[in-house]
């Protein structure tokens, strides 16, 4: 699901949640004491529990996970680099708040920066990134909006690199869902820095704050965050078997109460629900008539792989069908919309996805097309 679509497929999802799986599938979800939450399959992109997913919040230091996605796109693009010396600003070492406790004017390595931000959610490490890679935290912060809006963050925010306090700088639970799903998607190496449980700089060694990590051996991540107005914040994530659940709760009262109900969250979609790969990217599903082109069919498939999360033992009630438009004419470009592929539970919808030409289709010649005329007028 990306960038416009990604509220309309939320809320319809939300909606059959209710509808649905209630018929024959999971108990509903459990309380979560918490402002806004979200439990989302990465894969399928699935809502399993959800409150308040979409209302504007103050993120405290899951601003992190926004901040090191984009130092990580910076290193995979080889404009910066691991062993990149970044020189402490005076600005980066009186950061309030949370710290690596690096020093003004001495060198530290983006390596190290990134550790101090990542395990030991360090703001003069967050700062001393954002300078190295955009000059300056206000630069930095139009990056991260910038990737924000590229990756469908529509009710999201930046400011800063830390996420201290601002008016102007917040999310959704949904929205963080949406660049924690993008660091585990595109940076899969680099995103196994959330799982280090400790990290010791400059003869100090702090733990990493995500407690769920010594908990469940099935969490390899990812931040959290704390501030007064933003109460006690965590970005979770799971695999089991070949199930990945990210959830996000926000605003709870505590230290423990962030860590429980995260906990029960993950434990209720691992419990009661299970994820199926129905197809693969570029499959041939099916075949149909194009007019006017060099040739009479195209292959249809999906762009992307089909994942569908439903409540266990019902994967023999799920049926898939197509819809493909009643005229198709060259040219046809691959990748080109030409229906939908509809996924249903016992009959009811739970997802469908964009069903595309495998195959450009150039136009015909002139014979072809006289031809086509003729027979679409008999049709």
């Amino acid at each position: 699901m990306h960038k416009a679509t990604a509220s309309v497929v939320l809320a319809l999802v939300l909606a059959l949640s209710t509808r649905v799986f209630a018929q024959d599938g999971p108990p509903a979800p459990p309380t979560v004491a918490a402002t806004g939450y979200l439990l989302i399959d990465m894969d399928s992109d699935m809502v399993l529990a959800a409150k308040d997913a979409e209302q504007r919040l103050e993120p405290a230091s899951l601003t992190k996970i926004m901040t090191a996605y984009v130092v990580f796109h910076e290193l995979h693009n080889g404009s910066v680099k691991l062993t990149d010396q970044v020189l402490v600003s005076e600005k980066a070492w009186k950061t309030p708040g949370s710290r690596m406790f690096i020093e003004v004017n001495k060198r530290v390595s983006v390596e190290d920066l990134l550790k101090g931000m990542v395990i030991q959610s360090g703001n003069d490490a967050s700062v001393a990134l954002a300078e190295h890679v955009a000059g300056s935290e206000e630069a930095f912060a139009n990056l991260m909006n910038d990737h924000a809006h590229r990756l469908g963050m529509d009710n999201t925010h930046f400011v800063n690199a830390t996420g201290l306090p601002d008016p102007e700088h917040y999310t959704t639970p949904h929205d963080i869902v949406r660049v924690t799903e993008a660091t585990i998607r595109d940076f899969p190496e680099l995103y196994k820095l959330y799982a280090v449980k400790e990290f010791t700089f400059n003869d100090i060694r702090q733990h990493n704050r995500n407690n769920l990590l010594w908990r469940d051996d099935s969490v390899d991540g990812v931040k959290t965050g704390h501030t007064e107005a933003a109460g006690f914040c965590l970005v979770a994530s799971a695999k089991r078997d070949s199930m990945r659940l990210v959830s996000v709760v926000m605003g709870t009262e505590s230290e423990k109460a962030r860590i429980n109900e995260s906990q029960s969250l993950l434990n209720y979609g691992f419990r009661f629900f299970e994820t199926h790969r129905l197809y693969g990217a570029n499959d041939r599903l099916t075949r149909t008539r194009v007019w006017m082109g060099e040739n009479e069919e195209v292959s249809l498939g999906l762009a992307r792989d089909l994942h569908v999360t439903i409540p266990r033992r019902q994967y023999d009630k799920l049926n898939a069908r197509t819809e493909i438009q009643p005229l198709i004419e060259a040219p046809l470009n691959k990748g080109q919309k030409v229906g939908e592929v509809i996924v249903e539970l016992d009959g009811n919808e739970v997802m469908r996805r964009p069903l595309v030409a495998l195959e450009d289709v150039p136009e015909g010649g002139l014979w072809r097309k006289a031809v086509d005329t003729v027979l679409m007028m008999l049709e």
